[in-house]
């Protein structure tokens, strides 16, 4: 069984956050100091190229994310990031936005993953949007992040959009709320991000973090 309670025992990696106001900042640097990585937080697009890896979480609206990361410069600093090969982690909203359009606004996405990212229409009413609370993944796609993850593990989820890549090599797992299943960790070359809250689910979510601290961006 993983565990990550004494985190100066582990290795220590570097790993920069991306602060671009969209909330939840402190508590990813929280879980990612208990599995050793040292995470620095920063705005600045020089410093978010010069990371080792990067962490690009939020919560909110993807309009409001895309206005703010570009009037910052940090839309092209991720995208040459990206295409540095290192490894970058996507975490809900963080998601979202590495899609090329969402229904959420007017504001296109950065576009490293075709696809859309569309609002939950649900037939059953007894499903409420947003979706808040734990779920679980169905794994369909092999990569070295998921090593220690399952199918049938829970994540805690928090959205009420959700993402629907165009390439189903993209989509490493799903999750089905009410009647639709989508897509719940999506990757791509030197990209993983998940739907699901890392720093709020538990020992698995740890688990992914300490597998982002020694992953190389190789998808396989």
């Amino acid at each position: 069984m993983l565990a990550f309670k004494r985190n100066h025992a582990l290795k220590t990696s570097s790993a920069t956050i991306v602060d671009y106001d969209a909330g939840n900042i402190r508590s990813v640097q929280r879980a990612c100091a208990a599995v050793g990585i040292d995470a620095r937080v920063s705005s600045s697009p020089e410093a978010l190229l010069a990371a080792d890896r990067l962490i690009f979480p939020g919560v909110g609206t993807a309009e409001s994310a895309m206005q703010i990361l570009r009037q910052r410069g940090l839309d092209e600093a991720l995208l040459q990031f990206f295409d540095t090969g290192r490894p970058l982690l996507g975490i809900c909203l963080g998601l979202q936005v590495v899609l090329d359009r969402t229904e959420e606004g007017q504001e296109t996405g950065l576009g490293i993953v075709q696809g859309d990212c569309l609002k939950f229409q649900l037939a059953d009413p007894q499903f409420k949007v947003p979706q808040i609370g734990w779920n679980q993944v169905e794994l369909k796609n092999a990569h070295p992040m998921l090593r220690n993850i399952s199918s049938g593990d829970e994540f805690y989820f928090v959205h009420s959009y959700y993402a629907r890549p165009t390439n189903q090599e993209n989509v490493l797992a799903v999750t089905t709320f009410g009647d639709i299943a989508f897509a719940s960790i999506i990757g791509k070359q030197n990209l993983f991000a998940t739907q699901f809250h890392l720093e709020k689910s538990g020992r698995l979510g740890l688990a992914l973090l300490s597998s982002f601290a020694s992953w190389d961006g190789a998808a396989c």
